[in-house]
């Protein structure tokens, strides 16, 4: 008798069909435990408002060592609390555990009231707002930026416009060449009319959005995920856990029309910190002003914002003081993998330290 290509026999057949049938069953009896996930552990303060745009400060188990505050921008494409996503992943557990006395800027919810807002307004207005805020309350000069994805863009932004006000800038996985050729992204929004697009829809739909960035890994995002969540079925944390990024990844704002538009096109289409040309109400954008220790972490399997996007800043940057950082992960995994949580925290507020 001949055997099967895939080497599987009847016996084998039958008992991987057993155990998926008893997978299956397990699920039946955890589903219904798990009820409503949560995120966002650590307690958190209101200190400043504008608008939808709220400033937090962490609270952490004990108070923090650091006096100069470090504030988080994170992307406006997502919510922040990736960063805060539950007890044994979370970025600013870990910097709170290293004495760092943490804020965040969460953008909110935009709706159609916010629909010609501008990236000055995000930069010049709102990231701008909290870092007076937290410069006026600490008593210090200058303050501490980690500025995350496309919040380290807008961040380098305020940073060369406002060079004064920071101390230090980190960039976590922030693209900065959005022209390198394994950037499928960039590579797709080159092809798209933006202001077709903007001018049609006003405000881009977060499900636009998540489906734009599903597509880039179709079958990894959109199929094998799903698969292997037949196999923790029967574990009851691994399925929250699960959930819990089920709910990050589908829990995205609208995108305000205008920015979007601003940003798609100087940012994505014309590669303009690259290239030249971005201007915020009539004011250049050049990387070259700034002087201040920057700090530029990366993630070597990024399929979002490629290592050569983000290592591109050393060279147009005018600061003397310039590190790099490389973490062995993907773009997600640096903010929630384990060995995310022993590396990233320690080797920022380490790097802080010695500044």
């Amino acid at each position: 008798m001949s055997s099967s290509p895939f080497r599987a026999t009847a016996d084998a057949l039958a008992a991987e069909a057993i155990a998926l049938q008893e997978k299956l069953g397990a699920g039946l009896r955890t589903l219904p435990e798990v009820g409503d996930v949560h995120y966002g552990v650590t307690p958190r303060e209101e200190v400043w408002r504008d608008g939808k745009v709220v400033l937090y400060r962490f609270i952490g188990d004990t108070a923090p060592t650091a006096k100069v505050p470090l504030l988080i921008t994170y992307a406006l494409v997502n919510r922040p609390y990736m960063v805060d996503l539950q007890e044994d992943r979370s970025l600013v557990r870990g910097l709170l555990a290293q004495g760092q006395d943490v804020y965040l800027i969460d953008w909110g919810y935009p709706d159609r009231s916010d629909r010609f807002a501008l990236l000055d307004d995000y930069v010049n207005r709102y990231i701008d707002g909290a870092v007076d805020h937290l410069r006026q309350t600490s008593g210090e000069d200058a303050i501490n930026v980690l500025g995350i994805c496309q919040g380290g863009a807008l961040s380098l932004c305020h940073a060369a416009l406002h060079p004064a006000k920071l101390r230090n800038l980190i960039t976590m996985v922030t693209p900065v060449d959005f022209h390198t050729p394994d950037n499928m992204l960039s590579n797709w929004i080159r092809m798209v009319d933006v202001d077709l697009l903007v001018d049609t829809l006003g405000n881009v739909p977060a499900d636009l959005m998540n489906l734009s960035y599903l597509m880039l890994k179709p079958f990894r995002l959109n199929v094998q995920k799903y698969v292997g969540l037949l196999d923790i079925l029967d574990d009851r944390r691994a399925v929250q856990d699960f959930l819990r990024m089920e709910k990050w990844i589908f829990d995205s704002p609208d995108q305000v029309g205008e920015a979007f538009r601003q940003f798609a096109k100087q940012f994505y289409q014309a590669n303009g910190f690259v290239e030249g040309g971005i201007a915020l109400d009539g004011e250049a954008v050049d990387l070259s002003r700034l002087q201040m220790p920057i700090l530029n972490i990366y993630a070597e399997q990024d399929h979002l914002v490629p290592p050569d996007a983000s290592k591109a800043l050393r060279g147009l940057v005018g600061s003397q003081d310039y590190s790099e950082l490389s973490f062995r992960g993907g773009h997600i995994g640096i903010y929630v993998s384990s060995r995310a949580q022993r590396e990233v925290p320690s080797a920022i507020a380490g790097w802080l330290s010695a500044r």
